[in-house]
């Protein structure tokens, strides 16, 4: 029989020293999972060989516990990461690479960005692994969220390259729909001269979209233009709004592509309802479908 000592005080009998640190590796894997990597008993107990009674009562149970709370764990598992952000965990790295295998196969790789990282941990509130199916599912979710991204990016960019560009100046947006009533440099009994701008006819109250972003600097009445808005958007580009029948903005407001600004009207030197648009680069007018309306 041997008595056992923890830091020099007993703590019990047994029979078989070998059985009882077998026993605790085992009892720690049963109650500790099955990532279980290494096992370190950081307590040394002492055994010394004694002639013992042998009604005397051994208690390895009780060994066992005092050895087991003085015991390290170390947990092993797997990082499955999509673009480096982690995405799943596994418990093999068989498991982790036929997922890997898996997705890129049914998605004919696509460039896909999938990778495998063995982590280390004595902390087995962190070891939250799911089964291959799961991991499977969640992960081929996140690469159909990443691929629709991907393809609405690369719509973005084919649309935002075939813009028209005014000094690099981009108009992402008609200020209306309508039809053209009045194209740029014809003459009308109405006007003094040549037409500087763009007209298009629609109802009253329409709401009138700023082509691109920049900085309002004129809204109120001027004359013929009737209620009149500017917008200046860098590298000497200006669009002027004219005739409006309501002016949402006011000089110094930022303005967004899309913004509405204003809305249809026939105020000033006008025979209905429609929007003069100008486009003026450095002060000079242009014609509008050179850029807009074509």
């Amino acid at each position: 029989m041997y008595k056992v000592s923890i830091s020099g005080e007993e703590v019990g009998y047994i029979k078989d020293k070998e059985n009882l640190e077998k026993k605790v590796k085992q009892d720690i894997i049963s109650n500790t999972g099955k990532n279980v990597d290494f096992i370190d008993i950081q307590t040394t107990p002492e055994y010394e060989l004694k002639l013992a009674d042998r009604t005397l009562k051994t208690n390895e149970e009780k060994i066992s516990n005092i050895l087991q709370e003085n015991t390290k764990v170390t947990y092993k598992y797997y990082e499955v990461a999509l673009n480096d952000k982690v995405t799943e965990l596994v418990d093999t790295v068989e498991d982790a690479e036929q997922l890997v295998n898996q997705i890129k196969e049914e998605n004919e790789n696509q460039g896909l960005n999938l990778s495998i990282v063995e982590k280390y941990t004595t902390n087995l509130e962190e070891v939250k692994t799911t089964n291959i199916q799961i991991a499977k599912t969640t992960i081929q979710e996140k690469v159909e969220t990443q691929l629709k991204e991907e393809k609405e990016q690369e719509e973005y960019e084919e649309w935002y390259n075939s813009l028209p560009t005014i000094n690099g100046i981009k108009l992402a947006v008609t200020p209306i729909s309508g039809i053209i009533t009045s194209r740029y440099g014809v003459n009308s009994r109405i006007r003094v001269s040549t037409h500087t701008g763009l007209d298009i006819a629609a109802t009253t109250g329409t709401p009138i979209k700023v082509v691109a972003d920049g900085t309002v600097t004129f809204a109120k009445y001027n004359g013929s233009y009737g209620n009149l808005v500017k917008i200046d958007h860098g590298e000497g580009v200006e669009t002027w709004y004219g005739h409006t029948s309501k002016m949402y903005v006011t000089v110094g407001q930022k303005v967004k592509a899309g913004d509405i600004i204003a809305a249809v009207g026939s105020t000033g030197n006008s025979t209905g309802p429609h929007l003069h648009l100008e486009i003026r680069i450095n002060g000079e007018h242009v014609n509008p479908q050179d850029y807009l309306y074509n």
